[in-house]
């Protein structure tokens, strides 16, 4: 039976029960359940998040299931909502996910498979290995919300400590340059995600497991250099401004965010 309340929005829900029936015409007996894993598993998902999805295939797509989710994933970002007048079509916009193969969820010799892939609201699909990287793997396993199917621990084998701490500290490495690097830096928002992933990377080389964007903020204010927290308190401020091309960063603070990546690496 289909998860009918797996967010608190009722037209995100609507969305998410148009996502799974549509994927699991597509994919008939192929099909093995859909979960919700992002910052909505970790139970942080709001207004300016994304809703990020996992659906398990039993086996590597044919033509035709490719074909059938493809038709479906020009439909729905353009559908018009119905479940929430004053919501009415933002969350069919503002899905991520992926048709995940089940047996790439078994131990660590599948991560980094491509799976089909549907960028944050885009119409057209591609093969990526967006979400089949050891971070959210770990939350799929651990939080992850069922919206049909067996109990994702049934479907995905841990994932080593040691996978996600040299993955993150790896990140760290070269994370100005890989985010800059197709996010402007003119843009805010761009600032505020570099300081974030920072903070992400360094919670999970420290712990071993992955936080939501505010609460690795929040760790960060707590057991990182204090002199970091007035930048940390701006990020974490500024959330609500969400991701506009047009606005500009706070004066000085680009060069905040580098200079906190940095000092992420080196102490990681």
């Amino acid at each position: 039976m289909l998860n009918p309340h797996p967010t608190r929005y009722a037209e995100l829900n609507g969305v998410l029960h148009d996502l799974v029936t549509g994927a699991h015409a597509a994919l008939g007996d192929a099909f093995v359940g859909a979960y919700l894993q992002g910052s909505f598993a970790l139970g942080a998902g709001d207004l300016h998040s994304d809703c990020d999805f996992l659906v398990v295939v039993r086996e590597r797509l044919d033509a035709q299931q490719e074909a059938a989710l493809r038709a479906l994933h020009r439909d729905l970002p353009h559908r018009e909502g119905h479940w929430n007048r004053r919501l009415e079509g933002h969350w069919n916009s503002h899905l991520e996910g992926s048709y995940a193969v089940a047996a790439d969820l078994r131990g660590v010799d599948g991560l980094g498979a491509a799976w089909l892939y549907a960028d944050h609201g885009a119409d057209e699909l591609q093969w990526s290995d967006h979400c089949n990287r050891p971070w959210t793997r770990w939350i799929l396993r651990e939080h992850g919300i069922t919206l049909v199917g067996p109990c994702p621990v049934e479907l995905v084998d841990p994932v080593p400590e040691h996978v996600l701490r040299q993955t993150a500290r790896a990140g760290l490495a070269t994370l100005t340059d890989d985010v800059l690097g197709w996010c402007p830096p003119r843009i805010a928002w761009c600032q505020r995600y570099l300081v974030v992933q920072a903070c992400r990377s360094l919670y999970t080389v420290r712990t071993a497991q992955v936080a939501s964007k505010r609460d690795a903020l929040r760790w960060a204010m707590m057991h990182g250099d204090p002199r970091w927290r007035p930048l940390l308190q701006q990020v974490l401020a500024d959330r609500e401004r969400g991701f506009d091309p047009d606005d500009r960063p706070r004066a000085g603070s680009v060069d905040a965010a580098r200079e906190f990546a940095a000092y992420a690496a080196s102490v990681a």
